[in-house]
């Protein structure tokens, strides 16, 4: 199993702690007072560790498991091993995040990667700037004129802050993280090496002689309770902002362009694309490598499928997908025929052989 040498150890609970906790049902009583130090994967798991089952891709490791208890369905309680106590949940993977977040509250949240409780003092901050009690600055993070920082907020190491940026409490700005021309809401993570606030892509194409390139006087928007990836980018607006909204999570390598705007709680995965000027509804879920051309509508609870290439609006609750994306049923349809053309024409082929 993986070693938690980078986090704090978690504490040794009982069999009956854990069922508490989780609200799942302990099968055997009698195993109340068995301990369990840890949390582990079906396959790496020992005596001494928790796992869960709730995916029959896995069924195999779950019948070799030597966890000591498994977090499991009624409907698969059957399928675990004797020797392996069985706590039964309705949703065994929630209740096993219960558990984690729970003893590994320490990983939720990036840390100063160097012990630092204040401001290191290779840093180099303005004296314009305001930085609250309680801002920990990592060394060699540069602040510039006027910025505004509050309390409990994190600046990581190399980062740099631009003139006249705010950024809200209990943040974290990860290392070599840029930020400029940007507002920035309280409890926002941002992971290390993300660029935030650079010029958005804005040129007039002259052809053979040249591109003229737009002044973008925009700003970048992000609310509240927002997560930005190691590695992304967003784009400030050219003439109205762009906007992260509350709750959004974004995944690593997300490119994100000018004047979008993304709604509340929205999931975009790893390496998406979003061009310029779209408008994303709230709840939104879009897959990794999804491109989406720009001045189009997402609408409220929209679901992209992984790789899809997004050239229409999608209206609210649809399920699009493919190259480029439509509704997903439709998409089936079309690559069933398209294979029962394929297979056809095979056989016809063989046919006249």
């Amino acid at each position: 199993m993986a070693q938690p040498i980078f986090f704090k150890s978690p504490p040794s609970s009982t069999l009956a702690d854990i069922a508490a906790l989780t609200k799942a049902n302990l099968v055997d009583p009698s195993r109340a007072g068995h301990r369990i130090r840890g949390l582990a994967s079906l396959d790496e798991a020992g005596p001494m560790h928790l796992a869960f089952f709730d995916n029959l891709k896995y069924a195999d490791q779950l019948a070799a498991t030597k966890a000591g208890a498994c977090l499991v369905s009624p409907r698969f309680e059957a399928q675990v091993p004797k020797g392996v106590a069985v706590l039964r949940a309705a949703k065994p993977f929630h209740a096993f995040v219960q558990i984690a977040r729970e003893w590994h509250g320490d990983a939720l949240r990036p840390q100063t990667w160097f012990g630092t409780e204040t401001i290191a003092p290779s840093a180099i901050i303005d004296p314009s700037a305001q930085l609250e009690d309680g801002v920990v600055v990592d060394p060699l993070a540069v602040i510039g004129p006027r910025v505004e920082i509050g309390t409990g907020t994190v600046i990581g190491a190399g980062a740099v802050i631009a003139a006249d940026v705010k950024i809200g409490r209990d943040c974290n700005v990860g290392a070599k993280t840029t930020i400029q021309f940007a507002l920035i809401g309280n409890n926002v993570l941002i992971h290390p090496g993300c660029n935030i606030g650079q010029d958005g892509y804005g040129f007039i194409f002259f052809g053979p002689s040249g591109h003229l390139k737009v002044p973008q006087t925009g700003r970048v928007v992000i609310q509240n309770n927002v997560e930005v990836g190691a590695g992304s980018t967003i784009d400030r607006g050219s003439l109205r902002d762009t906007v992260i909204g509350e709750g959004t999570k974004i995944d690593n390598q997300v490119q994100i362009g000018h004047n979008v705007t993304i709604g509340r709680h929205c999931l975009l995965a790893a390496q998406i694309g979003l061009a310029g000027s779209l408008t994303i509804g709230d709840s939104v879920a879009l897959g990794a490598k999804v491109g989406i051309n720009n001045h189009l509508k997402i609408g409220d609870g929209a679901q992209v499928t992984a790789m899809s290439g997004v050239k229409d609006d999608i209206p609210p609750g649809g399920r699009w997908g493919g190259f480029f994306a439509k509704p997903t049923k439709q998409w089936f349809r079309e690559i069933l025929a398209v294979e029962r053309l394929v297979r056809d024409n095979a056989a016809n082929t063989k046919d006249e052989e």
